[in-house]
C-alpha cells in the first residue's frame, strides 16, 4: 500500500498542488503586468461582441510583452499582448482581426478550456513524475527526458483539440456580432509573419494546429451555415 501511495497517489497530489499554486501566481503576475484596454476603436468593436453575448462590456487587458498573442486565464480574464496592439497601430492587423483573437479567447473561457487546463496540467505533472520514476529505473541517464517528451505529446494533442473548438466558437460569435469570419481567416493567414515563436517545432509537438487546417475547419463551418435553408 505504501508503495502505491509513493508511486501513484503522492505524484498526483504533488502535481495538483504545484499546478494550482503556479496558476494562481501566474494569474496575479499577468494582472500586475497589464493594464485595461483603452484604445477607442478596439473598445468599440469589442463592445459589439459583448452586445451579441448580452453583456455591457468585455474587459480586455493589455499584457506588457512584445510578442503577438492573446490568452485567457482560468479565472476568465482576457488578454492581448502589447505586441498585438503595436501591430494594430502599425497597420499590420485590423481591429476586426484583433477582435477575432478576443472571440477565440472567449471561446476558451466559455467552453471551460481555461479551467480544465488547470486540471490537465495537474495530471500531466503527475504523469511526468510517474513516468520519470518508472523509465529512470530502466534508463537512468535519460529517463526524465523521455518522460518529459511523452507528456509534452499528450499536452499538445489536448491543446490542439481545444484550439479547434475555440475557433468554431469564435467564428459563430464573430458572425453573430456582424464582424464576420473573414477577419478570423485573414489573421490566421498572417500568423506566420506575426508570430515569433514555435516556427521550427514539428507540427505534432506544437500546441496549436497547423494554420491551414484551422482555416479549412472554419471554411467548412461557413459552408455548413450557408447550406442551411433560410427561414421564410
Amino acid at each position: 500500500m505504501s508503495k502505491i501511495f509513493l508511486f501513484f497517489i503522492l505524484p498526483i497530489l504533488f502535481g495538483i498542488i504545484t499546478t494550482r499554486n503556479a496558476g494562481k501566481k501566474n494569474n496575479k503576475k499577468l494582472v500586475s503586468e497589464s493594464t485595461l484596454l483603452t484604445e477607442p476603436i478596439l473598445k468599440s468593436i469589442t463592445r459589439r461582441i459583448a452586445n451579441s453575448l448580452g453583456l455591457d462590456e468585455i474587459p480586455v487587458r493589455i499584457h506588457e510583452v512584445k510578442s503577438f498573442n492573446g490568452l485567457a486565464t482560468s479565472e476568465g480574464l482576457i488578454f492581448l499582448t502589447r505586441g498585438a496592439l503595436d501591430d494594430f497601430y502599425e497597420g499590420r492587423v485590423t481591429a476586426e482581426e484583433l477582435a477575432s483573437i478576443i472571440a477565440h479567447e472567449l471561446g476558451h473561457v466559455a467552453l471551460g478550456h481555461s479551467k480544465r487546463r488547470m486540471v490537465d496540467f495537474s495530471m500531466q505533472n503527475a504523469i511526468r513524475i510517474i513516468l520519470s520514476l518508472a523509465i529512470s529505473r530502466l534508463i537512468p541517464a535519460i529517463g526524465a527526458y523521455i518522460a518529459n517528451f511523452l507528456t509534452s505529446l499528450i499536452a499538445a494533442k489536448l491543446s490542439r483539440n481545444d484550439e479547434y473548438e475555440a475557433d468554431a466558437y469564435a467564428a459563430a460569435l464573430l458572425a453573430k456580432s456582424g464582424i464576420g469570419i473573414d477577419s478570423q481567416i485573414n489573421l490566421l493567414k498572417k500568423l506566420e509573419d506575426l508570430s515569433r515563436d514555435n516556427g521550427s517545432l514539428p507540427q505534432w509537438l506544437m500546441s496549436h494546429p497547423k494554420t491551414s487546417d484551422r482555416i479549412a475547419a472554419i471554411e467548412k463551418l461557413r459552408e455548413k451555415w450557408n447550406a442551411k435553408p433560410k427561414k421564410v
